[in-house]
């Protein structure tokens, strides 16, 4: 009898939040490939969000996922660091229906044997999508439960073929001042357009993914769409946001909160409550919604929990230097 090895923290099916109570209004088909159709068509229109999202098809995978509450879709779209469009929490909210995601591209560049642009629907078509349940712990001790909808990261890097000189993925959001506003702000202190890196065992592990959807349908802009980097045991501003070029390198890339705060802001920025932030300690984080009143706090788990998908990762690294 073949027995198949759970990880810890997997979530029986029947555990899972039905879906009729978070989209009692959709229905949709598990198992199947979702249609590129689905990122450009008309969509809706829904409360707390500043752009049109449309249902996807996906299949569940419970492997990857979490037994704790999902934060509802109110709280996902409404809190929000997108600085392309404001430092505020709400402005990215309130803003980002100002940029057009249709059509949209990938320059693929660097080490590996199939550079170019790719039409986003080209980069994912060969590809099932699948729903997972993460959590996402920001930098800033407030944390989330999310169910993304998308692929392995591991699955589209691997169809670009990398080669034997690719150490890093390197990747960079959308830089176009006309349509974000935070980029044109005279008080802006970032160097745009933002950007991000991954070693290439970190970006080839299980849990990295390429997210297209959020709570069964398209990613709100103001969550970056069409198409963004979660990477659960890291903190949040590693999961890059509107993701238009993926390069491979040799060389360690740097960063944007890197370049900003280099003291603060390390190129890991793996989630470790032994670490804390220099203003602010990273043992606790209070998990959304939260209140004044109620504000929910909660211990802080290394590497947001996922320590036994990805410590092997950093065996013999100093984690207070490589932070």
């Amino acid at each position: 009898m073949l027995i198949k090895r759970r990880p810890s923290w997997f979530l029986p099916e029947s555990e899972v939040t039905p879906r009729s109570v978070y989209l009692n209004r959709r229905k949709f088909m598990t198992g199947a490939i979702a249609s590129a159709a689905a990122l450009t068509a008309p969509g809706l229109l829904r409360a707390g969000d500043s752009s049109t999202t449309t249902p996807l098809t996906f299949r569940e995978a419970p492997e990857y996922s979490t037994d704790e509450k999902k934060t509802p879709f109110d709280a996902v779209a409404k809190y929000n660091n997108f600085y392309e469009f404001g430092t505020g929490k709400g402005d990215p909210a309130k803003y980002a229906h100002e940029m057009s995601v249709d059509p949209w591209s990938v320059e693929v560049d660097g080490e590996c044997a199939r550079p170019g642009r790719y039409a986003l629907e080209d980069l994912l078509k060969p590809h099932d999508y699948e729903e997972r349940i993460y959590r996402l712990r920001c930098v800033e001790a407030w944390s989330m439960v999310i169910p993304w909808v998308g692929v392995p990261l591991a699955t589209v890097l691997n169809r670009l073929e990398p080669n034997s000189r690719a150490k890093y993925v390197y990747f960079e959001t959308l830089h176009d001042p006309k349509q974000m506003r935070g980029q044109r702000s005279l008080f802006s202190t970032i160097d745009w357009p933002y950007r991000e890196g991954l070693r290439m065992d970190e970006a080839m592990n299980e849990l990295s993914f390429l997210a297209i959807g959020l709570y069964g349908e398209t990613l709100p802009n103001q969550n970056g769409a069409p198409i963004r980097l979660v990477v659960p045991w890291k903190y949040g501003f590693k999961s890059i946001k509107s993701i238009v070029r993926i390069r491979f390198l040799e060389e360690q890339p740097k960063t944007t909160w890197e370049l900003l705060a280099p003291s603060e802001y390390g190129f890991y920025a793996n989630v470790n409550p032994e670490v804390d932030h220099p203003r602010w300690s990273q043992k606790r984080e209070r998990r959304l919604p939260s209140g004044v009143l109620r504000p929910n706090w909660l211990e802080t788990r290394m590497f947001n929990g996922y320590e036994e998908q990805v410590a092997h990762l950093y065996k013999g690294m100093d984690l207070a230097k490589f932070y």
